[in-house]
C-alpha cells in the first residue's frame, strides 16, 4: 500500500507533545465502518486496536448507531447530570435484566463519570470509607488509569513518573506467575499481612486485573483468582476487579471474572460499556458497601445520555440471547491462538511467548525493540495494532469482537508478514 504524506502540520504545532497514537499511524483517519478505518486519501486500514477495546462491536455498528440517531432527532436528553432520565432507566433495566439477573450477581450500579479511571478513583474511594483504611494493594504491571488514585495503583514506572509528586498509600505484590512458579502464590503478600513487623498497613482493599492489558497480556489463571479471592475473605479486604478494558465480553464471557467463579466485592466497568465509543463508566458494588452519602461523589458527564442509549442497543443486540456472543468470541479466540502458534513455529528463538484470552492476544519477543517494529510494519501493510508490556515488548491484538473470520484471516496474515519482514 502507498501510503502520500498526509497534512500533519496543525496536529505537530498546535497539538501537545503529550499525543501518542498518532506517532504510530501517522496519517489523518477520516471514517471508520466496523473493522475498517478509513485516512482522507481513501487509504483502507484494518482495526485490529479497536479503539483500545472501546470498540468492542465495531466502528458505527449500524444498529447502535441506529438508536443513537433516532434518539438525538426526537430531541432526546443528551446531558443530565444525575438526574432520572428514559435513557438511563433502559439502560438499567437492560443491565439488570440482561447482564447482572443471569449471572446472579448482586450489584447496584453508580455512574461516577466519563472515563474508565473514574471508575477506579470512586472504586478506591469507596473501599477507604468502608473499610476505614488507606492502603490498597495492587499488583505488578498492573494499570489502572491516569488520575492520581489510578495511577498509585499503576505499575508502569514511566506512567508513574508523570504524576510529579509521589504516589502514595498503594503497595504492589506479586502478580500470577511473577515468579515462573518458582513461589507458592500469595507467600510474600500473606506473611507480610501476618508479620506485625512487616509494615504493611493493613489494606482496605486489592485491585485485580484479570487480564493485564497494558502490561503485557498477563493472563491470571482461574485458580489464582479464586485464591486471591479468599485470602481477601480472610484478611478482612475488599477484592476490586478493574474489568475496565477486559469486560464488556472481551474474553468471552460479559465479566472477565466469571471464568474464576469469583464474585469480587467491587468491579469498574468502562470503554465498551456504551458499546459506540461514547464516554461511559460503571462501579459495581455489593448494596451492603453502598454507604455514599448523596452527592459525596459526583461529576459533571456521569450522565451522558447518549451513552445510555447505545448502551441499551448494544445489550439487547448481543447480549440477549444467552451464550452466542461468548461462543463466537471463543471461537474467534481459537482463531488467532492458531495463527499465532504458526507465527512462532515460523520465527523459532524469535518468538518469547504468545498469550491471551477470547479476543485479546500478546506475542512477546525475546527482542523487546521487535514488537514496536511489528507494529510499524503492520501499519505499512494496513493493519492497525498497538504494543503493551513495560518495554512495549508485546504485539498486542485486540480487534473487535464482530469481526469476521476472514477478516481475522487477513489481519492475522498481514501479522506474519510483518513479523517475517522485521526479522
Amino acid at each position: 500500500m502507498t501510503i502520500t504524506q498526509p497534512d500533519l502540520s496543525v496536529f505537530e504545532t498546535l497539538e501537545s507533545e503529550v499525543r501518542s497514537y498518532c506517532r504510530g499511524w501517522p496519517t489523518v483517519f477520516d471514517r471508520a465502518h466496523g473493522s475498517r478505518m478509513y485516512d482522507e486519501d481513501g487509504h483502507e486500514y484494518l482495526d485490529f486496536f479497536a479503539g483500545a477495546g472501546s470498540l468492542n462491536y465495531g466502528h458505527n455498528n449500524p444498529v447502535l448507531k441506529r438508536a443513537l440517531i433516532d434518539y438525538l432527532e426526537r430531541d432526546g436528553v443528551t446531558h443530565g447530570l444525575d438526574m432520572s432520565t428514559t435513557a438511563k432507566r433502559a439502560f438499567l433495566e437492560s443491565f439488570q435484566n440482561l447482564v447482572l439477573r443471569p449471572r446472579d450477581l448482586p450489584y447496584k450500579v453508580m455512574f461516577p463519570g466519563p472515563t474508565g479511571t473514574n471508575a477506579v478513583e470512586s472504586a478506591l474511594k469507596l473501599a477507604r470509607k468502608v473499610k476505614g483504611r488507606e492502603a490498597i494493594v495492587s499488583f505488578t504491571n498492573a494499570f489502572h488509569g491516569m488520575s492520581l488514585g489510578s495511577l498509585a495503583v499503576t505499575g508502569n514506572a514511566f506512567k508513574r513518573a508523570g504524576a510529579g509528586i509521589p504516589l502514595v498509600h498503594g503497595t504492589p505484590m506479586p502478580f500470577d506467575n511473577y515468579f515462573e512458579g518458582k513461589i507458592p502464590d500469595f507467600l510474600w503478600f500473606e506473611r507480610l499481612l501476618e508479620d506485625q513487623g512487616s509494615g504493611l498497613n493493613k489494606p482496605a482493599a486489592v485491585i485485580v486485573e484479570t487480564v493485564q492489558g497494558e502490561g503485557g497480556i498477563n493472563v491470571a489463571r482461574p485458580e489464582w483468582l479464586r485464591a486471591l479471592a479468599e485470602l481477601c475473605e480472610r484478611q478482612d479486604m475488599l477484592l476490586i476487579v478493574d474489568d475496565i478494558q477486559m469486560g464488556c465480553g472481551r474474553t468471552g464471557a460479559f465479566f472477565s471474572f466469571e471464568e474464576a467463579g469469583i464474585v469480587p466485592d467491587i468491579v469498574t466497568v468502562s470503554k465498551s460499556i456504551s458499546g459506540y465509543g461514547l464516554p461511559m463508566s460503571l462501579c459495581l458494588f455489593k448494596p451492603e458497601l453502598d454507604i455514599w452519602e448523596p452527592g459525596e461523589h459526583n461529576g459533571t458527564f456521569r450522565g451522558n445520555n447518549p451513552a445510555f442509549v447505545t448502551a441499551t442497543a448494544a445489550l439487547e443486540t448481543y447480549w440477549s440471547d444467552g451464550p452466542a456472543m461468548e461462543k463466537q468470541t471463543r471461537a474467534r479466540g481459537e482463531q488467532v491462538e492458531r495463527e499465532l502458534a504458526a507465527i512462532a513455529e515460523e520465527n523459532p528463538g524469535a518468538v518469547k511467548e504468545y498469550r491471551g484470552r477470547g479476543l485479546v492476544w500478546g506475542m512477546e519477543f525475546d527482542d523487546k525493540e521487535r514488537a514496536g517494529r511489528i507494529a510499524r510494519r503492520a501499519f505499512e501493510l494496513g493493519l492497525l495494532i498497538e504494543t503493551s508490556g513495560p518495554e512495549s515488548e508485546v504485539v498486542k491484538l485486540l480487534p473487535a469482537l464482530t469481526v469476521t473470520a476472514d477478516e481475522l484471516d487477513e489481519g492475522l496474515a498481514v501479522l506474519a508478514r510483518a513479523v517475517r519482514e522485521t526479522a
